[in-house]
């Protein structure tokens, strides 16, 4: 009882927190000026960690690394969640690649999309290429880009296959792929299931019947290390396997 009453408190302080932080960052948004820029990018990865707070997830990060981080990366990791869009900002200073639907949520949407995160229709191959050629050019200015090579949230368990987009893309530009590993403890609640809403999923973030959620990193693949995005592909795809073994099974 105790322990329950200390949680709910902590998470009240969580959204609290998470109210004084949104609102000033959302009227900002409304600055066009301030969209894309260095104190925007700041104030986005703050309301991502109070936003995580805020959800009661213990989150925990993972370094699996034998040299230091490149200093400008493509990030990718496993889907399992939706948690991931403000997990991976709220530990990397990356702009996220997002489903365009995230676009148009409320409050969220608009913060998002002034912090610099890019967005692409899944389904629809123009803007599969217009988010690419995106990719391409936030890399060019320095910045850092994060995205999933599944495809979106698909199941719990790692994807049959990985698209190439992103290994096409480090091998043209010479950006090295940082890959990071997501296990949820309670996989199931985590899991964004099909038909529900982003209520009902941050509900179960809340009432989860254990918060952690682990994201693993390790070290960089150089895109000089191989010969073709087919080969690249496979060979991340199945390090994926191989860490889901690790941890899943």
């Amino acid at each position: 009882m105790i322990r329950w009453t200390a949680k709910i408190l902590w998470m009240l302080l969580g959204w609290l927190e998470l109210v004084l932080t949104t609102l000033p960052l959302y009227l900002l948004s409304f600055i066009p000026a301030l969209h894309g820029r260095p104190c925007y990018r700041r104030l986005f990865r703050h309301w991502c960690r109070v936003f995580v707070h805020a959800l009661g997830v213990d989150l925990r990060l993972h370094q699996h690394l034998t040299r230091p981080l490149p200093e400008r990366y493509l990030l990718i990791a496993n889907h399992p969640s939706a948690f991931e869009d403000i997990g991976i900002p709220s530990l990397f200073d990356v702009d996220n690649l997002a489903k365009i639907e995230v676009k148009d949520w409320w409050i969220a949407g608009r913060i998002s999309t002034a912090a610099g995160t890019l967005f692409v229709q899944r389904e629809d191959k123009s803007s599969r290429q217009a988010a690419a050629q995106a990719i391409e050019q936030a890399l060019a200015t320095g910045r850092n880009v994060a995205l999933y090579p599944e495809g979106g949230v698909k199941d719990i368990r790692i994807h049959e296959q990985f698209r190439h987009g992103v290994f096409d893309i480090s091998l043209r530009t010479g950006i090295p792929i940082v890959p990071v590993f997501i296990h949820y403890e309670a996989q199931w609640q985590f899991h964004w299931h099909p038909g529900q809403s982003v209520v009902e999923k941050m509900l179960d973030y809340m009432t989860a019947t254990n918060n952690r959620a682990n994201f693993h990193v390790y070290d960089a693949y150089k895109p000089t290390d191989f010969a073709s995005k087919q080969e690249y592909c496979d060979v991340v795809h199945a390090r994926y396997l191989g860490w889901q073994r690790q941890y899943l099974e």
